[in-house]
């Protein structure tokens, strides 16, 4: 008893933890870079407001179903980037004019160093060669009959209209039960997987959720009407977002087979030099081979 009283009124010795070392934040210089962007772009577009869809007749009396897309205030270059600058080659444009009191502070300062007006929208469309880039210069307004003809296909991108959370039926088209007595599962979603194994839902898996208001292109779109006078074009088909909402119209992206360049544009760049093959060294006699005679000339 006595010992234990004395174990217990002394105070044994606590083992010593190693610490793990405090990790230390990189410094900003050491940190990595990553510069994301868009993929390269066929060429230069305008920025546009859906107005609204109409039925077009065409010159032999068939009727499609079009868009008017009107052109307010802008469309300015605001900024020139290339691979030297920035890392890559690009174009900057603005739209939307609005009253200073509406831009904040350093992007008003960026407009003006340009020579720009106010603007509410900038885009940088990404092109793939410096040439393409020199083309234009800061306070270059963009001109839509230079840009699109008729007949020529574009891509039309833009903010889908949001739908809210909807379930899976609306979503992702799945089918419902039976809407009889007995069912069970009318408009229900069902299993989302097994129990033990894996005990786990897969990522991916289609269920409800927030439908609509993401970025969509809808590509290789025709060009029905071009209207310099009354600042509009009409595109054939539906394009993203409601009436009011911004699109950007560019043209159509064909790998392989245009660069989507007006005539203007590509008669603007200059060639680019094709690099000339280096002749054929001749190959050196191997060692021991007899030497050919030089045979005289007639």
């Amino acid at each position: 008893m006595a010992s234990m009283s004395m174990m217990r009124g002394t105070a044994l010795p606590m083992r010593s933890r190693a610490k793990a070392p405090a990790r230390m934040a990189a410094p900003a210089s050491r940190r990595p870079l990553n510069v994301v962007a868009r993929a390269c772009a066929s060429a230069v577009g305008i920025f546009g407001t859906k107005a609204g869809m109409m039925s077009y007749f065409r010159e032999d009396g068939t009727c499609v179903p079009a868009t008017v897309i009107a052109l307010e205030g802008g469309n300015i270059v605001t900024m020139i980037k290339t691979e030297e600058t920035d890392g890559y080659n690009a174009v900057q444009v603005g739209y939307k004019t609005v009253p200073e009191r509406k831009v904040k502070k350093p992007e008003l300062g960026h407009l003006k160093k340009a020579g720009c007006p106010p603007m509410r929208h900038l885009r940088e469309f990404k092109l793939p060669r410096k040439d393409f880039v020199e083309v234009y210069e800061p306070g270059q307004q963009l001109e839509i009959e230079e840009i699109f003809k008729v007949g020529e296909e574009v891509d039309v991108a833009g903010k889908t209209i949001g739908k809210g959370f909807q379930g899976t039926i609306k979503r992702w088209h799945h089918h419902r039960g039976l809407m009889s007595h007995g069912s069970k599962s009318h408009r229900e979603h069902g299993s989302t997987g097994a129990s033990t194994t894996p005990g786990r839902v897969f990522p991916g898996l289609k269920m409800a959720g927030k439908m609509g208001n993401v970025r969509r292109v809808v590509k290789q779109q025709e060009v029905l009407k071009v209207d310099p006078a009354r600042k509009a074009i009409v595109i054939k088909g539906c394009v993203p977002g409601k009436p009011g909402s911004v699109v950007e119209v560019t043209p159509a992206k064909i790998v392989g087979k245009n660069s989507g360049l007006s005539p203007w544009q590509l008669a603007a760049i200059p060639p680019m030099k094709k690099k000339e093959k280096a002749p054929p060294a001749e190959e050196a006699p191997a060692e021991g081979a007899p030497a050919e005679e030089a045979q005289p000339s007639a």
